[in-house]
């Protein structure tokens, strides 16, 4: 296999990206995870320690220990539920979602673009408990109209609900206007609200990801 230099975590770790910078590493793991949901495979474990880095800036998605190839349409098969590195875990993975379908790939990338804004995780959560409480902390509390069924869950007695506005606080962490945080457009805060769409059914896919305003601002 091809020797590349480093990895995202550690380049992370290392310097902060221009969000020119940050839009071509996205639309690369973007045409990447396309060319896995297009041929029927999850990815289960998507990261930046997952994503390797080249002296070009050319980006390569690793580690498949956990995919898993799927069928080819509806009804979904049960899988695990037990995948996904927890601070990337999508809330129907930790409410106990057997059933579940690409979508989770897409959370996880929703989670990277944050890191990849801030230089840090933004749901660094210890345990999957504290997991969920830190996501509803940010996009706010879960119902029925923003997720029609996801009371049926089993995981749900895990689940502390705290009163917050729906999608309020991640606004807040990426203003629009600063001079000391992560500014984040009206197009680039549309794009990660639609990755860290609680209803995996209204989440975003790479393919209509690839094509959204933020890449062409």
């Amino acid at each position: 296999m091809e020797y590349l230099e480093n990895d995202l975590q550690v380049l992370t770790e290392k310097r902060r990206f221009s969000q020119r910078k940050i839009k071509c590493l996205m639309l690369q793991l973007l045409e990447g995870v396309k060319y896995l949901h297009y041929n029927w495979i999850i990815h289960r474990d998507l990261k930046t320690s997952n994503l390797l880095i080249n002296e070009k800036c050319e980006l390569k998605i690793a580690d498949f220990g956990l995919a898993r190839r799927t069928q080819s349409g509806p009804p979904l098969k049960p899988y695990t539920q037990e995948v996904v590195t927890l601070w990337y875990r999508s809330p129907e993975l930790l409410m106990g979602m057997k059933k579940y379908s690409n979508a989770i790939d897409m959370w996880s990338i929703g989670c990277i673009m944050a890191e990849l804004l801030t230089n840090k995780p933004i749901f660094d959560g210890k345990s999957e408990i504290d997991q969920i409480n830190k996501i509803f902390g940010i996009l706010g509390t879960l119902d029925e109209k923003i997720w029609p069924g996801f009371t049926k869950l089993c995981g749900l007695n895990k689940v502390k609900f705290v009163n917050k506005k729906h999608n309020y606080s991640l606004r807040k962490r990426f203003p629009s206007i600063s001079f000391t945080d992560v500014v984040l457009s009206n197009s680039g805060i549309d794009l990660l609200n639609k990755f860290l769409t609680y209803d995996p059914n209204k989440r975003i896919t790479a393919e209509a990801a690839l094509k959204h305003a933020w890449f062409r601002e």
